[in-house]
């Protein structure tokens, strides 16, 4: 018989439904505007921890987020288009890129006692529950 081990951490944060996804992790930020190539659906900028990968439909574990009211706007034009991570999961967010998940309805979850990047292995399957303000793994 097998046992099968959950582990799960408690958002400070969290907006949106729940989802269950690939995380793609990196201890790096995040910015709509100057990391990702919108029409691809792709990080490029070249430095990023997570560059050339896709984050269709995925949930994105990063350290922070950057950027304000520009990024914020390309979150809703992204998700309007479908080019949209399916939740992203900060360590620290600010106010406005928040604001910006909620206006393109991404999921979003924020502020753990212990770096979140450091914890999700990369590639495994999560489940984000807003309602629970509770990021788990589910592989």
């Amino acid at each position: 018989m097998s046992s099968i081990t959950t582990k799960e951490w408690t958002a400070r944060h969290a907006i949106g439904q729940a989802v269950r996804a690939t995380a793609l992790v990196a201890h790096d930020g995040f910015s709509a505007r100057y990391d990702l190539d919108r029409n691809a659906g792709v990080f490029s900028r070249p430095a990023h921890k997570l560059a050339g990968q896709s984050y269709v439909g995925k949930i994105l574990v990063l350290d922070t987020a950057k950027g304000g009211v520009a990024s914020a706007w390309m979150l809703h034009e992204m998700a309007s288009r479908r080019i949209v991570p399916l939740a992203i999961v900060f360590n620290t967010v600010n106010p406005i890129l928040a604001q910006g998940a909620a206006f393109g309805g991404i999921t979003m979850l924020a502020g753990f006692d212990e770096d979140i990047t450091a914890l999700i292995p990369h590639g495994a399957t999560v489940e984000v529950d807003p309602a629970r303000k509770s990021l788990r793994i589910v592989d």
